[in-house]
């Protein structure tokens, strides 16, 4: 089951998930009035990818994933996993799917570390005898060896997430769905998880899809990200697309002078995004340019007042700062992204 050090991770590029055209309404209890939470929602996730699933709070993110796991039903459309409907035979595509939802959730806190890695075992019909050199194996790789005798209850949250990660991962599926896999986790614990997860992520055969509002481990793990907001999907792409893409578009620009009230004025109505910073040692001024031709509506702001640059550098960008600018619905087709 736990695959060696020397394999390494195939990559099929088959989907194995499929969700089309899903919807999904609520009843509220005491109006009836009906909500709709997800509005004709779809797409892929290919065999081996790496994908972020991502949205604001109210999205319509954690119904998709509840739908995805077989918890809900939707009201229209279609979801298959390993060609299979969740909606006709769920039982069947739980065989395919393992879910890590805010990691303790997953686990019984009256049970030990070990107890709980075989009673999930059993659940999936595996005997103890079965499982016991995956287990050792499982408690060496996430270093809760010393603890596999103690109660759930008494442990760290870290180590109860990271746990309830190997708990899905001795499930054997082939996909593994994680939902805020660092969630509540101090700087080091949450380091620690990452690195877990890219080492599943370069060492065993799943489809991981991960389901976080922390942005640095999308852009460490994740290859491609599906992000939705208010319902529907407003960009499905691969992470270093979209860090290029807004790459280019973010300058910083080094002035020889500061800028007065009325060029101010006109580039925070041009630029609202702009940041601009001045002291005793140098004048900074930050944009977003939506088109590069832009750059040439700024430098006639800063003639007017013979405003020197004396450098221009191509911002840096990570990918919490994109996942805001697509939230906010910045435009970027034209750049091909999907938005």
């Amino acid at each position: 089951m736990v695959v060696g050090e020397n394999e390494g991770r195939m990559r099929n590029m088959d989907s194995i998930i499929e969700v089309n055209n899903v919807v999904k309404t609520y009843k509220k209890r005491k109006t009836k009035e009906q909500i709709q939470a997800v509005n004709d929602v779809s797409f892929t996730v290919q065999r081996g990818e790496i994908v972020g699933l991502l949205g604001p709070n109210g999205a319509g993110k954690t119904t998709t994933i509840k739908m995805i796991c077989g918890l809900l039903i939707p009201n229209e459309g279609s979801i298959t996993i390993n060609g299979i409907d969740t909606t006709t035979n769920r039982l069947d595509t739980l065989h395919h799917i393992s879910a890590v939802l805010e990691g303790n959730r997953n686990l019984y806190w009256r049970l030990t570390v070990r107890e709980n890695l075989e009673y999930f075992a059993g659940n999936r019909g595996q005997s103890v005898k079965e499982v016991k050199d995956d287990i050792d194996m499982l408690l060496k790789q996430f270093r809760l060896k010393d603890k596999e005798h103690e109660l759930v209850n008494r442990l760290s949250r870290g180590m109860q997430q990271k746990l309830a990660i190997a708990v899905a991962m001795l499930a054997d599926s082939e996909v593994i769905l994680l939902d805020e896999p660092t969630l509540g986790l101090d700087i080091e614990t949450g380091y620690e998880v990452r690195e877990l997860l890219t080492e599943i992520a370069e060492k065993h055969n799943r489809t991981i899809i991960i389901s976080t509002h922390d942005m640095d481990v999308v852009q460490a793990l994740c290859e491609r990200v599906i992000i939705i907001n208010n319902g529907s999907v407003i960009t499905d792409d691969p992470v270093k697309h979209l860090l290029k893409v807004f790459e280019l578009k973010s300058y910083t620009l080094t002035l020889g002078s500061e800028l007065d009230d009325s060029q101010i004025e006109k580039i925070k109505e041009a630029f609202p995004s702009y940041v601009y910073t001045a002291d005793a040692y140098e004048s900074l001024l930050e944009v977003d340019l939506e088109k590069s031709e832009h750059i040439y509506d700024l430098f006639d702001i800063l003639k007017e007042n013979h405003t020197i640059v004396e450098g221009i550098d191509r911002g840096t960008i990570n990918f919490e700062q994109v996942f805001m600018k697509i939230v906010k619905g910045e435009e970027v087709h034209e750049l091909g992204v999907s938005s």
